[in-house]
């Protein structure tokens, strides 16, 4: 076989530091869901759904061949929480400056 393929589908979860219910409104859960799709884009693990929650995320996507799901996480985690931190408008969410997540996630297969 002259290539490689695989397509492995992941469900990876992880929650805010202290299970911290951060993101308890719905339109900052809709984007950060949205910037985490374009995340996993841009490091080649296309999202099939994302869904955030008020501690914690859900997100199932494509596990690319040259990332290691510990890359992923670290990649996801810390993209949103600067992300959050420095976007966020901190009128409306003063309590994401000390945003943060917890330090492990889980991850199975599909």
């Amino acid at each position: 076989m002259p290539q490689s393929l695989s397509k492995i589908y992941i469900h990876m979860t992880f929650s805010t530091q202290g299970r911290v219910r951060s993101l308890a409104y719905p339109e900052l859960r809709e984007q950060l869901d949205a910037y985490i799709v374009g995340i996993l884009r841009n490091i080649e693990c296309p999202a099939v759904q994302v869904g955030a929650v008020i501690d914690h995320v859900h997100i199932l996507y494509i596990q690319s061949r040259t990332k290691t799901v510990a890359d992923v996480a670290a990649t996801v985690k810390k993209e949103t929480s600067k992300w959050i931190k420095d976007q966020m408008p901190k009128v409306k969410y003063p309590h994401l400056v000390k945003f943060a997540w917890q330090t492990g996630y889980a991850a199975f297969s599909v």
